[in-house]
């Protein structure tokens, strides 16, 4: 349950059934507290988002330029951020070989850097804590939420045959430590009550009618008494936030509603279901032209909100399991799912629809930086406070190829890191070194992550 008592000078609004994390608003601040804090840095936050299945290898790199360089066609979706962004080649995780697998042990350790072992059951071993998990350690104390963990899919148990490895490993990036994965939500709803709700796990829920209420109606009270503590500046950034927020609830419930779908499913599509291990809500957002954008952009604007508000400065987010066989065809040009079309045996055709699938990744990318980027604090954005990563733990899904990730960095990281560049290392640099250089970044004292050689000293500032 979340202590409100402990959070400080932080400052919320209640009601029955909602607890509401607010942005920092310097009228509420004594005269000398904000001097100093006015002063001092935001928070800095770091975002990974992950994607399965790799990219089009020969869509992905930018090219150089006399001034620069320039985008390439997957990454043009972030030609608005593009001194914001860095992009880095020859990068890859070298615990990721493996002769057995091309996809589990290429997602389970994208973070730790670390060899996963080979397990067939509930055991898993990810080798060590990841980068996300490391640093909640050391500034998740000051949040509600030390960190967050969004997705798309549902984690999977069983064993993958074909490889011999525990699905478990293809449903997390996120790991306390070597043998705790941590937990995903992957509901949006869920993920915005847990975050504006009290939230108790093993406790029953409240009467159900504040959950039937906006949760800004039911802190208004709260919020009406606030506005009189603040000045004209404060008033604007607080109806921009409160806005931000209904504007989220509202999309929740104009989502397609469950029930009236699950009255169309007969019999046998229900036995196909179970045999296929995939539940009904699962099933809906595979099925052939399911577009689940507004999902995608559901959870990244309740992960901005939570930034924001300064709830949680750790997040991840999923955009599919390893061997993710979402079906793409919401997309024009496309015409099946993820993961076969990654296997594209070189076919011009199936390359050009990895690249539209990889493209959307980008776009939902520069969604949250544009979101993030628009978020005023007193020493730049949102966005300019933080470290976004994208990345998947492979380049060429044909291939199952470990070398040159896709990695973009976004963010400055309050101004420790130099943006705005394409990065050319030697093949086979570690990403861990990146990794151990964000730590820094993050003002987090280390000498080594993984099997990291060094920091990019260059990239700090």
């Amino acid at each position: 349950m979340i202590d409100v008592n402990k959070q400080g000078r932080r400052r919320f609004l209640r009601g029955l059934g909602a607890c509401v994390a607010l942005p920092f608003l310097p009228s509420l601040t004594p005269g000398q507290l904000y001097a100093r804090s006015a002063s001092s840095q935001s928070p800095r936050r770091f975002a990974c988002l992950f994607f399965p299945n790799g990219v089009n290898p020969h869509k992905w790199n930018p090219t150089l330029t006399d001034t620069g360089y320039e985008l390439s066609p997957i990454l043009q979706p972030l030609s608005p951020f593009q001194d914001k962004v860095s992009v880095y080649k020859g990068l890859m995780n070298k615990n990721s070989i493996s002769r057995f697998d091309g996809h589990y042990t290429k997602t389970a350790n994208f973070l730790t850097s670390m060899r996963i072992a080979r397990t067939v059951d509930a055991r898993v071993d990810s080798g060590g804590i990841s980068l996300d998990q490391l640093m909640a350690q050391q500034v998740g104390s000051d949040t509600m939420f030390p960190s967050l963990q969004y997705g798309l899919d549902r984690i999977r148990s069983g064993v993958d045959k074909a490889v011999g490895f525990t699905r478990l490993y293809g449903g997390t990036i996120s790991w306390t430590d070597r043998t705790q994965p941590c937990s995903r939500e992957i509901d949006p709803r869920m993920a915005f009550d847990r975050l504006f709700r009290p939230y108790v796990p093993g406790k029953k829920p409240l009467p159900q009618d504040p959950y039937k209420k906006s949760v800004l109606d039911l802190v208004k009270e709260d919020a009406r008494s606030l506005e009189n503590q603040l000045g004209i500046e404060d008033q604007n950034k607080l109806g921009e936030y409160l806005e931000a927020v209904r504007s989220v609830e509202k999309r929740l419930e104009n989502r397609t509603n469950l029930e009236d779908f699950e009255a169309q499913i007969t019999p046998d599509i229900r036995k196909e279901l179970k045999r296929m291990d995939l539940r009904i809500d699962e099933w809906a957002e595979y099925a052939e032209g399911v577009d689940v954008t507004e999902k995608t952009r559901l959870m990244i604007d309740i992960m901005v909100l939570a930034f924001w508000s300064d709830a949680s400065r750790i997040a991840t987010f999923m955009f599919g399991n390893s061997v993710s066989q979402r079906n793409f065809s919401f997309l024009e040009g496309v015409h099946g799912n993820h993961h076969s079309i990654s296997h594209h045996k070189d076919d011009p055709r199936q390359l050009d629809q990895y690249e539209i699938i990889n493209k959307w990744h980008i776009e939902q990318y520069a969604y949250m930086l544009e979101r993030m980027d628009s978020i005023r604090e007193s020493d730049g954005t949102l966005l300019d406070n933080s470290m976004i990563l994208l990345g998947s733990g492979l380049r060429d899904g044909n291939r199952h190829s470990p070398y040159d990730l896709p990695i973009v960095l976004a963010g400055s990281a309050g101004g420790r890191l130099k943006t705005g560049q394409y990065k050319i290392y030697p093949d086979e640099t570690s990403l861990s070194n990146l990794y151990l250089t964000m730590l820094h970044a993050m003002d987090i004292e280390a000498d080594q992550f993984a099997d990291s050689t060094g920091t990019f000293s260059e990239l700090l500032s």
